[in-house]
């Protein structure tokens, strides 16, 4: 056994919480080291390359790119690092978890005035779990409400309490080496790091990112192998092409891998087949060039084996020894996908419709997303989909929608868990950060949803931080009444809490819904006369269903409306007739609102082109009884 090092290579990831700044910051990092091609046309957060990414603003998939360092600090010749930039959601955890096992280190980027945050402390524990070296990156130095110094210190108490939770559990922990952390203080947007702390609101003291690159060349180690040691690289990724099928995402941990060689197959079964590498690409920047071999500590991509998913291991041909599958998380939050039941169902030609259809992209969705679960329901044209949180399941509803599916969508539910004979339920770490004069509201908010006050801080610059325990199943729906709470001004974040008892009967709507009666069109004469007694999700001309939830009520009870009643006609003139530019403008509930917003007996019809609102039940007189039957039962 010979350990050997590759001093050319550093893996490294980029972990932050959202919108602090890691894409940008890798837009820098590849732009000051001319990785780029001159005919190259380069966007902004440019690694953000799927739709939702770039009208969301936040990172969904892990992905990585290769820079080429050939600077200052490059003394033995080019240098490159794989740079993995990971989603900041906790939602998008099983994404950070595969990232971290492609890595030797990872670049901790805190932003200069928020600071540390729940999904900081989500990333930092998975990086400091897996025993990887840390590299505190203050961001956004520039910015008018920075507070560096303070920033620096809230980072280095959340490294020794991460610290001395995990050396609990792992006693082999070295503490001193965990809060060894250097810092660099940079602004990813200006391309500018320093190891100096800037004063604050002030870009850092040199002009570029070699700071930075330093920092990484010196911190994360370099791959290492044992020389005589067989053909391990582990699966941590997919991609497909419409040229070479399904493409598998490698880090080759030891031995070398060769185009157009056969290898071992490890599945997640345990069982081996032999296959053949048709395709071996490496990274430059973002594009994939065709390579011949590959070695220890490189990222590579292979084509060929139609399969393969995560975590399953390449191996030796002629001495298999897998490596061990990928540990993650278990989800919290489910809901029921299943074919359109609406009566409005297929009324644009070439919708995908079948319960097949879905079935058949969800089994797809299971390829990559190793976090996310798939189960049968009672139903044949209906399944259970069970995810990290909230925002991860409706990402994949919209992608579906986008696809041209359609669906119904059940109201997201949380997973729950039988201990000892008793019910628990998954719990939230929430941190609010509001202006001073909102503080009461949100308390009250959250009292309701059985949240529990932890800390409170005031920095007195006119904001509160507060943190709640809360179950997972409060904050369904809490965002909306949240950000009309706090006028738009709030930030809230949380982040799993793990297990506890269940809580209790939680009621979070205080207003019912408005439902048709009856199909028909939506006339303007309706809404018109309903309109001071609630607000509507729908336009007039709009073609509703009975069962269809239209509107809002002022009051907790829902109601039965007719929403297309006609003005009689006579043969009479008026000068008082109706004037429409009365008619309150309805709201639009995006799929995110309308997931929100329904209620337990309520699902969501989702199409390419609209989101309903619907009851599950349609017909008012069955809707009637079950709710009989269910007040005698109490």
């Amino acid at each position: 056994m010979a350990l050997a090092t590759r001093e050319d290579l550093r893996n490294v990831a980029i972990v932050a919480h959202v919108d602090h700044g890691k894409t940008t910051l890798v837009n820098a990092m590849l732009t000051q080291t001319n990785s780029f091609d001159a005919h190259e046309q380069v966007d902004d957060r440019v690694m953000d390359s799927g739709d939702l990414e770039r009208e969301k603003g936040i990172t969904i998939l892990a992905k990585n790119t290769a820079i080429s360092y050939e600077g200052e600090h490059a003394q033995n010749g080019p240098i490159t690092i794989n740079v993995v930039d990971t989603p900041g959601h906790a939602d998008f955890g099983g994404e950070v978890e595969r990232a971290l096992s492609m890595v030797d280190g990872v670049v901790l980027l805190v932003d200069s005035a928020e600071g540390p945050l729940p999904q900081t402390r989500f990333v930092l524990r998975k990086a400091l779990e897996a025993k990887l070296p840390v590299i505190l990156a203050v961001n956004k130095t520039d910015r008018a409400d920075a507070r560096i110094e303070e920033v620096e210190g809230e980072a280095q108490d959340l490294l020794l309490g991460l610290a001395s939770d995990l050396s609990e559990d792992n006693p082999d922990i070295d503490i001193d080496a965990v809060l060894d952390v250097p810092t660099v203080y940079l602004s990813g947007r200006a391309g500018a790091a320093s190891h100096n702390r800037p004063a604050n609101g002030e870009l850092p003291d040199n002009e570029n990112l070699e700071a930075l690159f330093q920092t990484i060349l010196d911190r994360v180690p370099a791959p290492q192998y044992d020389d005589e040691f067989p053909l391990q690289a582990h699966v941590t990724n997919l991609d497909s092409s419409p040229f070479l099928g399904r493409i598998a995402l490698l880090r080759v941990h030891h031995g070398e891998i060769h185009k157009g060689e056969t290898v071992a197959w490890v599945k997640q079964d345990g069982s081996v087949q032999q296959v053949r590498i048709t395709e071996l690409m490496l990274t430059k920047a973002l594009t994939r060039f065709p390579a011949e071999v590959a070695g220890p500590g490189d990222i590579v991509a292979i084509a060929g084996i139609e399969d393969i998913t995560i975590g399953e291991t390449i191996a030796d041909a002629e001495d298999v020894r897998p490596l061990p599958s990928i540990e993650i998380d278990d989800p919290a939050i489910s809901m029921t996908i299943g074919a359109n039941t609406s009566p409005l169902v297929g009324k644009v030609k070439g919708h995908k419709l079948t319960a097949r259809m879905i079935k058949d992209r969800l089994d797809r969705e299971l390829i990559g997303n190793v976090s996310l679960k798939v189960l049968n329901t009672d139903r044949p044209d209906a399944w259970e989909v069970q995810g990290r949180g909230e925002l991860a399941l409706s990402i994949l509803v919209e992608n579906m929608r986008r696809e041209g599916f359609e669906l119904t969508v059940g109201k997201p539910q949380v997973v729950t868990r039988e201990v000892d004979g008793k019910t628990q339920e998954p719990y939230e770490h929430l941190t609010i950060d509001t202006p001073e004069e909102h503080l009461g509201a949100i308390t009250q908010l959250l009292a309701v949803r059985k949240g529990r006050l932890e800390n409170m801080v005031n920095n007195g610059t006119g904001w509160v931080r507060l943190e709640f325990i809360v179950p997972a199943r409060g904050l369904i729906g809490f965002r909306s009444e949240f950000m009309t709470t706090t006028r738009g001004n709030g930030i809230a974040n949380a982040i799993s809490q793990g297990y506890g008892e269940w809580a209790g009967a939680i009621n979070t709507r205080a207003h019912g819904s408005i439902v048709a009666d009856r199909n028909g069109v939506v006339t303007p004469f309706a809404m018109i006369n309903l309109q001071e007694r609630m607000s509507f999700f729908v336009q007039p001309t709009q073609e509703v269903y009975e069962g269809m939830v239209i509107g809002e009520n002022s009051r907790s009870e829902d109601m039965d409306v007719n929403i297309t009643k006609e003005k009689k006609l006579t043969n009479m003139r008026a000068a008082s007739s109706d004037t429409f530019e009365a008619l309150t403008p309805p709201r639009e509930l995006t799929l995110e609102e309308s997931l929100e917003f329904a209620n337990s007996d309520e699902c969501v019809e989702v199409t390419p082109e609209v989101v309903r609102i619907r009851k599950v039940e349609l017909d008012s007189n069955a809707r009637a009884r079950s709710a009989s039957r269910q007040k005698n039962q109490k």
